[in-house]
């Protein structure tokens, strides 16, 4: 196994809110990663820990073997680490392309990340629309831009947080037949913070639970939906129970 991400017993405190608890995991080169649980478990926590959003009260985090815990997000991204955000914030006075060329600016000259730009977009589907103003996009667009940008980043490894919410089926066919592309094509690694049990049944080769700031259960996608903690913490019946009733 070629480990790429390392996470080792990080601990964030809010006050009296331990937000997340003791949480340990690695992700593998090439792995597709779920993330879950309940709303309020820690997830978004726990991506800020890793980014180095939030600096943690204890543990430690590495990236390909190299330290980063306590590092600033832009260090972390040019280490080939990078996020897209729950809430899309795009410059909605700027063009498509121009908002994907910032990513690029974190290692590239201006002619160089235009350049990774226009083809950041071509990756996600979107070069018909690079001249667009980011204003008026929908919100399916403007995910796909967030993307597009983080592709920009360079990255080896990618953090998405919620990124087929508000989608329809096809449009959430789309993300994740480009999520298996990106990793099949072009190596890429994923972590995958999603409420759609579909999509994470369906894509990832293993998922990780919280709950309350722990981890709960961490496994392959058919035996964490039918563990007994996981059906009472998140999924509230099991995927066998789910097809006898259908």
């Amino acid at each position: 196994m070629d480990e790429l991400l390392k996470v080792e017993n990080i601990t964030r405190r809010f006050g009296g809110l331990t937000a997340v608890n003791d949480v340990s995991f690695s992700v593998n080169r090439g792995d597709i990663v779920g993330l879950i649980g309940p709303n309020g478990a820690g997830k978004t926590t726990l991506f800020n820990l890793v980014m180095g959003l939030t600096i943690p009260n204890s543990g430690k985090v590495s990236l390909d073997g190299q330290a980063i815990t306590g590092k600033k997000p832009n260090f972390i991204a040019r280490q080939g680490m990078t996020k897209t955000f729950q809430n899309v914030a795009l410059f909605p006075e700027m063009t498509v392309l121009n908002n994907v060329l910032v990513g690029g600016l974190l290692r590239l000259s201006i002619p160089e990340a235009r350049e990774l730009a226009q083809k950041s977009l071509a990756r996600v589907g979107l070069s018909d629309i690079a001249e667009k103003m980011a204003g008026s996009l929908s919100f399916p667009e403007r995910a796909r831009v967030e993307l597009a940008r983080a592709l920009c980043t360079g990255p080896k490894l990618l953090l998405l947080d919620e990124v087929m919410a508000a989608l329809n089926e096809a449009e959430m066919d789309a993300i994740l037949a480009l999520i298996k592309s990106l990793r099949d094509n072009e190596g890429l690694t994923f972590i995958v913070i999603e409420h759609h049990m579909r999509a994470i049944m369906t894509q990832c080769n293993r998922i990780i639970v919280l709950n309350f700031g722990q981890k709960i259960a961490e496994g392959a996608p058919v035996d964490v939906a039918n563990n007994p903690a996981v059906i009472e913490a998140y999924l509230g019946k099991s995927l066998e129970t789910e097809a006898e009733q259908s």
